[in-house]
């Protein structure tokens, strides 16, 4: 029995997945290939983050300064994670994805093993509201080390305001290409976090933080780097 084919949007991600481009470049070959595969949802995606863009969602987000709100979330193996057991090792890179069926939130997740070193002493941790069985297939499929905590109903992302409803359009859309969004999450909405990254020192305090409503946009590394340089 023959496999099934690779789509071209897969072919792209895994072209560029360990290439030496940006993650900005990485990112622009898996969209350039999205819309030429299928111009129809690279349309509906515009269209989508074009009115996330004008209800301004993710500006109520936390901002610079403001305290990173608490969380209590199970990471990928099950084991409830705080987020003050997490600052207690150190300042902390908290990055929210979509998931494991997204090439640009793969491709994100690449990007920040490869500079987790790097960082250090400051660590990563990813946020998404995918169940288990999902995350350590995202880590499986980046070669993550750091945890990927779930977000379980997206309480957490919604309380936050990074939380996007998606329309009968697009989740049709991708539901046709075979994802199953709320099988992923174990639930039955089609609610996805609006992908941001926080900075956040020791002390809880936000330093940075990169929020875009338009998914295939992602926070600059060297941008990354320079904020938790900023840290001391």
């Amino acid at each position: 029995m023959s496999e099934q084919p690779i789509s071209p949007i897969e072919k792209a991600f895994l072209d560029v997945r360990a290439s030496d481009l940006s993650l900005k470049d990485r990112l622009r070959v898996v969209a350039d290939a999205a819309r030429s595969h299928k111009p129809a949802y690279a349309d509906a995606v515009d269209e989508f983050a074009t009115r996330l863009r004008h209800v301004q969602a993710g500006a109520d987000a936390p901002q610079v300064g403001e305290q990173m709100p608490p969380f209590v979330l199970p990471d990928h193996e099950g084991q409830l994670v705080s987020l003050d057991q997490v600052l207690a090792r150190g300042p902390t890179v908290i990055a929210f994805h979509r998931g494991h069926w997204c090439p640009f939130c793969r491709l994100s997740m690449i990007a920040l093993a490869e500079i987790e070193e790097q960082l250090k002493p400051t660590q990563i941790v990813a946020i998404s509201t995918e169940t288990q069985r999902y995350t350590r297939m995202l880590r499986e499929q980046t070669g993550t080390r750091f945890p990927v905590l779930t977000d379980m109903d997206a309480a957490y992302t919604m309380s936050l305001g990074i939380a996007a409803w998606l329309d009968d359009k697009l989740a049709g859309m991708i539901s046709e290409a075979g994802w199953d969004i709320p099988l992923y999450q174990g639930g039955k909405e089609w609610v996805l976090p609006i992908p941001a990254v926080f900075v956040v020192q020791r002390d809880g305090r936000i330093t940075a933080r990169h929020i875009d409503p338009d998914y295939r946009q992602r926070v600059e590394i060297d941008e990354l780097l320079r904020a938790v340089e900023l840290l001391g």
